[in-house]
């Protein structure tokens, strides 16, 4: 089994690649610029941000000193059973060797000093969107915090309510049919999606599981005969190939139907064990300082519980972003989907990436023209390449009532940021860069003019045309009528639900 010291030389081999990775990347790619935008300071047009290599550095030594901490935990302790799945869970989301260029681990768009989603401001600011492990392929989305992801219900399709609920993703597209959890499934994406992690084959996780430092933690939870497997000669060569496979060999790791069904169940471990890590107070702990006051041990300010009661009253939050009934946990989502109207981003790298790249993959054939279709999209989905399939034929007549709906995310640790001048991006394409820009649109966005290209004003005194007009919400937001301290003291309330607040210790009497 490898040592600890082989991950640290391949951290290495990675950080020196990754420079000829980025000449690459910092070539516009020959799809059409987005008008009027190309000069924008919010769009690279296809290039890369003049910090991208630093911030690059700093995320990847980030990922490798959780990894290196958490595989000396493992050395150290004796876990009982929770902590061992839950410790192998976090093992395998900081692990960059489960890439295709073992240059890009889970947590590389999902750091826990921003809620567990991007962690790089030049890309915030920007394209909103994150790089995969070839550098050059961007994702059409920002990335979707995972933190409270596991109490998402199995998606099912509510009659009486006339909506989807449930799933991961910010489509639903992780339903949890099959392993009847949606989280575990929603990790089974990115290894094999072309544009993040960018393997070839499903197998190519236990292929690489099987030289992992912590291979044997892996056996001890899931089974000492887990990797008792024949790989064949070119297995590496073919791991080390980004996808997608070719279309006449769609698993290109050649292995016998023992093997194969070996290295798919080893798949759902690793799914499920990053669920539980997802599961675990790490990640899910309920530690706000709304928390804390629902609790009757902390008070929230003036401003505070102004904010609060408009989300619940005026502003009408909570009718989407449930802060619990009866018997409830405040997960602050209904875990429903809803088109906002939200702008196009101009900035996602994604409309740049229409010509195939060195290997000839395009991952957007579609270019500057690109829609995001949302659910609907996903409803109609019967092919794909990370694998999420519309698991009920009966849906897909449903999609055009749910074409350019989004998930509603939760609102906990929305604005958890490494510093208050950090940087965030919200909604799934980005477009805005901060909670104050998400209060305004919601208060005004049926009520001020529509921004020319170009305009000043934009976000401020006038908003784009949305993305998508289809099935936009009219009911919940758009004229709000809050005054501008109404909007700012709805932000002071989001800012309560950021974890690991330490309410004031009581002072002693003199």
């Amino acid at each position: 089994m490898p040592s600890v010291d082989r991950t640290f030389a391949v951290s290495l081999f990675g950080l020196l690649t990754l420079g000829a990775l980025l000449v690459s990347a910092a070539k516009p790619q020959a799809g059409a610029a987005v008008s009027g935008q190309a000069n924008s300071p919010s769009n690279l047009g296809g290039q890369m941000p003049p910090s991208f290599d630093q911030d690059v550095d700093r995320v990847v030594a980030d990922i490798d000193r959780i990894e290196a901490d958490t595989l000396r935990q493992v050395d150290r302790t004796t876990l009982d059973r929770q902590g061992q799945v839950r410790t192998l869970g976090k093992l395998l989301l900081f692990d960059k060797h489960l890439s295709v260029n073992q240059n890009e681990a889970c947590s590389f768009c999902h750091t826990p000093e921003t809620g567990f989603t991007g962690p790089i401001q030049s890309l915030n600011e920007t394209t909103g969107s994150y790089p995969g492990s070839v550098r050059t392929r961007f994702s059409n989305r920002k990335p979707q915090s995972y933190m409270y992801a596991p109490f998402a219900p199995v998606l099912h399709y509510n009659a009486l309510q006339g909506d989807f609920v449930g799933g991961n993703f910010w489509d639903m597209r992780a339903s949890g049919f099959r392993l009847q959890n949606p989280s575990a499934e929603q990790a089974q994406g990115p290894p094999t999606n072309p544009m993040e992690m960018g393997l070839p084959d499903s197998a190519c996780v236990a292929y690489r599981l099987s030289t992992a430092p912590y291979r044997k933690l892996f056996e001890t939870v899931w089974g000492a005969d887990s990797f008792t497997m024949q790989w064949p000669r070119d297995a590496e060569k073919v791991c080390a190939t980004p996808g997608p496979p070719p279309q006449n060999d769609s698993l290109p790791v050649h292995l016998g139907p023992a093997d194969r069904l070996r290295a798919d169940h080893i798949y759902d471990e690793f799914g499920l064990a990053i669920s539980a890590y997802e599961f675990s107070p790490e990640v899910s702990p309920f530690t706000s300082k709304y928390d804390y006051v629902q609790a009757g041990n902390d008070q929230f300010t003036p401003q505070e519980k102004l904010g609060y009661e408009l989300f619940r009253g005026k502003a009408r939050c909570n009718e989407c972003h449930r802060d619990g009934g009866p018997g409830e946990e405040p997960l602050f989502t209904d875990f429903t989907a809803s088109n906002l109207g939200v702008p196009r981003n101009p900035g996602l790298q994604f409309y740049y990436e229409a010509q195939p790249d060195q290997r000839g993959y395009a991952p957007n054939l579609a270019g500057a023209a690109y829609v995001d279709t949302g659910v609907g999209g996903f409803l109609r989905t019967l092919q794909s390449d990370s694998g999420q399939l519309n698991p009920d034929s009966e849906w897909i007549k449903l999609a055009p009532k749910f074409d350019a709906k989004i998930q509603v995310p939760t609102l906990r640790n929305v604005d958890m940021r490494p510093t208050p001048s950090f940087v965030k991006a919200y909604m799934h394409n980005g477009y805005f860069k901060s909670l104050k820009e998400v209060v305004h649109f919601y208060n005004t966005r049926d009520v001020l003019p529509k921004c020319k290209p170009g305009d000043p004003g934009e976000k401020i005194t006038c908003w784009p045309e949305p993305e998508d007009p289809t099935n936009v919400n009219k009911r919940q937001l758009g004229n709000l009528k809050l005054t501008d301290q109404e909007e700012d003291a709805l932000v002071a309330f989001l800012r309560t639900l950021t974890d690991g607040y330490k309410p004031p210790s009581p002072q002693t009497p003199k």
